[in-house]
């Protein structure tokens, strides 16, 4: 390999802008095994893998990267598996935080660390089935499968404990499951959780927390501890004059409907109000569900300050999306149907001391879009109804409740909170959780916190995290 190509990612297959915006279907494509390996092939191998400590949840990607420049993909698949339960949901959807901190990049591209786990997966053997340690005899209760819970299953169940997940939905994955089916397109969830089937986890459906059962009754019930792994489930809206009218759809309803192939009804000309990540799905779905019709995504600050994945920005702009910037929603015109968007113009002011740059309006400047269909994606809550207040639950700046303990138990001894903002933080976040409740529960009966044990059995546990890994980078 020549130095300038060692430099230079091989192009991850991806399907025409002009074909793909007609359907749903995947929009990036798997490495053929060839050039998977010629892509690991282009990794240092860095005695400090500064992309293990960008992860959340400490993947070991530069271990299985060098096992598929090997060739050597089964390997590569049981070391994604070992530290990653959810590894056929993250090889889609992860903002793999890792390739931001890969050295590669600052001459080049980074290593497309996402696809070749993919790769690894896909190529290799990872029909595999976890394995738990003896049954502790203790029982935990998660309520919530989204990543958060799932997390927390698996490392309780590893364990041996006995744990049951219980979730209002009638599947697993959370806000997962709103992930639009051009990047995550067929049962990823289901088959990652498929290997938890050696453990001891009940799954119970439709079962909603504050409505079917409170946090004490199944305390009540038998459970040893519980943890609210609750997630930020309810669509905020801004309280703008029109909001109610019949064509402003809340975007996280409208991406769950998305999923499972209940289209809304949008009409020729619509605006999608945010930056976000649910935004970006948002209008790279109504793009593909008003088929020709004209999609706007208005945003109150610029491109750069944008919270949304550079990824799926760029993958939007080819698809005939217009993109406004510096743009506040000021109220929705019309009387019984949706007219328009009113917005207040706005600047950025130079940069503070600590490099921000603050938005503010600009005096007397608005702009009104003409528009049938509003879409409003401009944050997420927790949904708290029927929780009892005397939990004391901290609410994250982006929605998801926190216990008020460092280890994240509430003020009522034996339930603890927590989420993350991503998938994979929200991993991160059960991880966490679970080592909590783990050491709570071993000190009740007066031993010492159990370790993660070798997922699939090994009376050795492998190392957590690769040599020369010093302390983790990312932020919950």
């Amino acid at each position: 390999m020549s130095a300038n190509a060692r430099y230079e990612r091989v192009d991850v297959p991806e399907e025409p802008a002009q074909l793909r915006i007609d359907s749903f279907d995947e929009v990036l494509h798997a490495y053929p095994k060839a050039v998977a390996i010629a892509e690991a092939s282009r990794c240092l191998q860095c005695a400090l893998p500064f992309c293990v400590e960008a992860c959340p949840i400490a993947q070991d990607c530069r271990g299985y990267i060098g096992l598929i420049a090997a060739d050597r993909f089964d390997d590569a698949a049981k070391l994604v598996l070992e530290g990653n339960p959810l590894g056929t949901t993250l090889c889609k959807v992860c903002y793999h935080f890792c390739e931001d901190a890969c050295i590669m990049a600052q001459k080049g591209s980074p290593i497309a660390i996402r696809h070749l786990k993919r790769a690894a997966l896909e190529l290799g053997d990872s029909l595999l089935q976890y394995v738990p340690q003896a049954p502790k005899h203790q029982r935990v209760a998660i309520v919530g499968a989204g990543p958060a819970g799932l997390m927390a299953a698996w490392e309780l169940g590893l364990r041996g404990y006995s744990v049951t997940v219980f979730e209002k939905e009638p599947i697993s994955g959370g806000q997962a499951v709103a992930i639009p089916r051009y990047r995550m397109p067929g049962d990823e969830i289901e088959e990652d959780i498929r290997r938890f089937d050696r453990l001891d986890i009940t799954w119970e459906m439709n079962r909603r927390a504050g409505v079917d059962f409170s946090p004490q009754d199944l305390l009540r019930e038998g459970y040893d501890a519980v943890y609210l792994a609750l997630g930020a489930s309810k669509a905020g809206m801004p309280g703008l004059p029109g909001e109610n009218l019949p064509e402003v759809v809340k975007a996280l309803n409208f991406l769950l409907d998305a999923h499972v192939e209940k289209y809304a009804r949008l009409g020729r000309r619509v605006i999608v109000i945010g930056g976000g990540d649910v935004a970006i799905d948002s209008v790279r779905s109504a793009v593909r569900i008003a088929q020709g019709g004209h999609v706007i995504m208005a945003y109150r600050r610029t491109r750069e300050e944008a919270p949304a994945g550079e990824e799926e920005l760029r993958e939007a702009d080819p698809e005939g999306i217009e993109f406004r910037w510096l743009l506040s929603p000021v109220r929705i015109l019309g009387t019984d149907h949706v007219e328009g968007v009113e917005f207040q113009k706005m600047e950025l002011r130079p940069p503070d001391k600590s490099g921000r740059r603050a938005v503010e309006p600009i005096p007397g400047a608005f702009e009104t879009i003409e528009c049938d269909t509003v879409i409003m994606a401009i944050g997420q809550k927790a949904d708290l109804e029927g929780l009892p207040k005397e939990m004391g639950l901290k609410i994250a700046t982006k929605g998801w409740p926190e216990g008020v303990g460092a280890d994240g138990m509430t003020n009522i001894e034996g339930i603890f909170a927590g989420g993350g903002r991503s998938v994979v933080h929200a991993m991160a976040a059960g991880t966490k959780n679970a080592e909590a409740i783990d050491a709570y529960l071993r000190k009740k009966v007066g031993e010492m916190p159990t370790a993660r044990p070798d997922p699939f059995g090994a009376k050795v546990a492998p190392p957590r995290v690769p040599p020369g890994y010093s302390t983790p980078v990312w932020t919950p």
